[in-house]
């Protein structure tokens, strides 16, 4: 079957990359700029960095800075209102996914009305959101290269996901720089989610010839470079080497589509607001250990990007030994079980399971996975990794 690998026009690494904005600003016949951001970009003082950039360019700027954690209908509604009060005809997104997904609806809106809803799931945005630049300032969602967006109904509980080509920023700036100032908290994060990106690329039924080669990269990258940038923040080299796999994991999920982990990481966010790296590192181990089966192989190679089996390593033992290194691997960034988490009641939690298991099934990227699970394997799922 013939496959499809869409990535921005542009896409900028390494140190300094973000110094670039004005050249594809310009490029993209931008002449007054919405900046899509969060308080924090604000009051560190990186976004008036690129307020200096555009202005000394005779680029006026104004700035929505409405954007929550996992970002809700209303961040997006209150966004549009600033794109089309600002006159804009350039969005810059500045930040982590949040922005960068609040800042993909918000231009998608613009270009088709309607509401967010009309939009959830697979290509059915009939037309290209506004110009957008994605200037990431963390390690992890890749989404400065991908089509999907993220959105949340407060009102349902539920994260809508959006996916289409028309969502894919026209440039990416990809600046490592901009990522040195990451908590360690935030870097493992962030960094987990960026492997679960590649490893389920690399496993789901829409992996193909050009997806693989990156998603491997992305896991040995993130293997030999993760503890490090969390231990040492200060380690440059660490962090660009994170920063480059965080665009690969998105680059590799965002043409060959996530799996089961995704499709029960997402209803754990929208019931809990637990951040959404930390939701897919808490279901990694116990997802992948389920997912095994389906992709003995697969799985294996992955265990061999992770330095975790040999070469000579026969494929089943190698698949085995990922399980271990990803429990490892969540011991040494400190991150918590299911029931350690301070956000995760144990009585909601398990009173919510099946909503969880029908609104992962309903997102489509259980569809995907090595196993195509029913209702009650996802909730046999949430408890064995609770």
């Amino acid at each position: 079957m013939p496959y499809v690998f869409n990535i921005p026009a542009a896409v900028v690494t390494g140190g300094g990359a973000s110094r670039e904005l004005v050249v594809h600003a310009r490029r993209l016949g931008g002449s007054r700029v919405l900046i899509v951001t969060d308080d924090f970009m604000v009051q560190s003082g990186v976004v008036q960095t690129f307020i200096d950039l555009l202005q000394g360019a005779g680029m006026p700027s104004a700035i929505f800075s409405g954007v929550q954690p996992d970002p809700t209908e209303q961040n997006v509604i209150d966004g549009l209102a600033a794109l089309q009060d600002a006159g804009a005809d350039l969005i810059v997104a500045i930040g982590g996914g949040s922005p960068i997904d609040c800042a993909k609806a918000i231009g998608m809106l613009a270009t088709n009305g309607g509401q967010m809803r009309d939009f959830m799931g697979y290509e059915k945005i009939p037309r290209a959101g506004m110009p957008l630049i994605a200037i990431p300032t963390t390690a992890g969602t890749g989404s400065e290269v991908t089509r999907a967006s993220v959105i949340t109904d407060p009102a349902r509980d539920e994260k809508m996901l959006l996916m289409s080509v028309q969502l894919v920023p026209q440039v990416a700036l990809v600046d490592f720089e901009l990522t040195m100032s990451m908590p360690g908290p935030l870097t493992a994060a962030v960094g987990v989610d960026t492997l679960t990106h590649a490893i389920e690329a690399y496993v789901s039924k829409k992996a193909n010839g050009v997806t693989d080669p990156i998603a491997l990269s992305c896991v040995s990258l993130v293997a030999g470079n993760l503890r490090t940038a969390f231990r040492e923040p200060g380690n440059r080299s660490a962090r660009e080497a994170m920063s480059l796999a965080a665009c690969q994991g998105g680059m590799a999920f965002g043409n060959s589509s996530v799996c089961l982990v995704h499709g029960m990481s997402r209803p754990i966010g929208a019931l809990f607001h637990v951040p959404h790296g930390i939701s897919n590192a808490m279901l990694l181990p116990a997802v992948t250990r389920f997912s095994l089966r389906g992709s003995i192989a697969r799985y294996a190679a992955v265990a061999r990007a992770m330095g975790a089996a040999g070469p000579d390593d026969a494929d089943e033992r190698a698949a085995e030994a990922l399980i271990d290194a990803l429990e490892a691997l969540n011991r040494d960034l400190a991150i918590p079980r299911l029931r350690e988490h301070p956000r995760l009641n144990e009585a909601k939690f398990f009173s919510s399971l099946e909503k969880m298991a029908t609104d992962a099934l309903v997102s489509g990227s259980p569809g995907n996975n090595p196993v195509v699970p029913t209702a009650e394997e996802i909730v046999a799922l949430y408890r064995a990794a609770w």
